[in-house]
């Protein structure tokens, strides 16, 4: 047994406590009384649900996390990487499709043993509090496309990895970079009119007050809004959202059909406004730049360890006379967990920042308090805490918390 060995069992048990450790904070906090800015968004009884959803998320995640550390230091310490890795080697495959059948194979059993916990949270906790909408026929039409989704788009990028790394040397990390870079470009400028309609329908808003008004309001602000599109949400969960994507003349505003029903017409222009706050401030570029700055990180970091033939020792392979791609992965995946938590910590405190600037534009033409009451509905329609544990916030959220985002706007309504 080597040093790498420990340090990757270390690390995957560090990592669960401080996730642990996280959830019992938050869990204790949430019986803090309801500050006084947050007493009208539940009703004494709809608190009460929302505490007890609380509790049961928790409970389950804290077991699904569990279960998941268990079998990811069952199979490390039996060295089933390695084994697995072995077991196709006596086939004499090329060492592209040994890779593409070691994840396919890894993804497999991860999906057997995540779609019982998808279909209790989706059909038992979601349905037990209001918020399933989905039939046992669209979950499996969902899951279905989404496993030909990561065959076909996933598996593309795995080969074309693949290869980059067993072909190109030193180069491979700035190589493989210009994939990620493109991959993320193209997937951010097509997600709204390639991906999502093959889950759910988007059409135009349809004319009305509520359309002309958010025209009117683009061009208030300079930013033209001829289209704005909403998306049938409600097909598989009561909660509201709305989001941006795309860029230029591809950009989109799209509302969920849920969000409409629940708000006002001046919410939603109010939740609108943020959305734009968050294009005209060039949050979109922002985080596409720093996305670029960690795949560099990240790859660079990869291509280093990847020559080090000690990590498929590590993980159960000990015959490896050349560094082998795909366990190599695996062993970066747990090594490079401690850095991706670090900068996790700046970029949501990026995010929060962001937010924060959304939000202010639009109090700043004259929706805060629209915005305010937006905000606490939607919150009480998904059941959110309104007291998380400040720790837990700074660690795992990229959102400010209700009570943060009131206290910010009043602020700005009084200046």
């Amino acid at each position: 047994m080597h040093f790498l060995y420990y340090l990757f069992i270390f690390l995957i048990l560090f990592s669960f406590i401080v996730e642990i450790f996280l959830d019992f904070l938050n869990v204790r906090h949430r019986s803090r009384p309801i500050p006084d800015l947050l007493k009208d968004v539940y009703p004494p009884e709809r608190y009460k649900i929302q505490q007890n959803y609380d509790v049961e998320n928790t409970k389950f995640n804290l077991i699904q996390k569990s279960l998941g550390i268990l079998l990811i230091l069952g199979v490390i310490i039996t060295g089933g990487f390695g084994w697995l890795h072995g077991w196709i080697m006596q086939f004499n495959f090329n060492s592209i499709v040994t890779t593409v059948l070691f994840f396919t194979i890894i993804g497999a059993i991860s999906s057997i043993i995540s779609l019982p916990f998808s279909v209790w949270d989706t059909f038992v906790i979601e349905e037990r509090y209001g918020f399933n909408k989905t039939s046992a026929k669209l979950f499996i039409f969902d899951f279905i496309k989404s496993l030909l989704l990561t065959i076909i788009v996933g598996g593309g990028l795995l080969v074309l990895v693949t290869w980059l790394f067993y072909r190109t040397g030193d180069w491979f990390w700035i190589l493989g970079l210009c994939v990620m870079v493109v991959f993320s470009f193209i997937a951010n400028v097509l997600y709204s009119k390639v991906i999502v309609p093959l889950f759910n329908k988007q059409e135009p808003l349809e004319e009305g007050n509520l359309l002309e008004s958010i025209k009117e309001f683009g061009k208030k602000v300079g930013f033209p809004l001829n289209k704005v599109f909403v998306i049938d949400g409600s097909k598989r969960s009561t909660k509201a959202n709305a989001y941006f994507t795309g860029f230029g003349k591809s950009r989109r505003v799209v509302l969920f059909d849920t969000l409409i029903e629940k708000l006002d017409q001046k919410e939603v222009l109010a939740v609108l406004a943020h959305e734009i706050g968050h294009y005209r401030r060039r949050h979109i570029w922002i985080n596409m730049t720093i996305g670029v700055v960690q795949a560099a990180i990240f790859m660079y970091l990869f291509s280093r360890l990847s020559t080090n033939t000690e990590v498929s020792g590590a993980l159960g392979y000990n015959d490896a006379s050349e560094p082998i791609f795909h366990l190599a992965i695996i062993g970066f995946a747990i090594l490079y967990s401690p850095i991706e938590s670090i900068i996790g910590l700046f970029t949501h405190w990026l995010s929060r920042r962001m937010e924060y600037q959304a939000d202010a534009f639009a109090t700043i033409h004259g929706l805060g308090n629209d915005l305010i009451n937006g905000l606490k509905k939607i919150s009480a329609e998904n059941l959110s805490n309104l007291t998380p544990h400040p720790t837990y916030v700074f660690v795992n959220y990229s959102h400010p918390t209700l009570l943060q985002r009131i206290q910010k706007i009043l602020t700005l309504n009084k200046n």
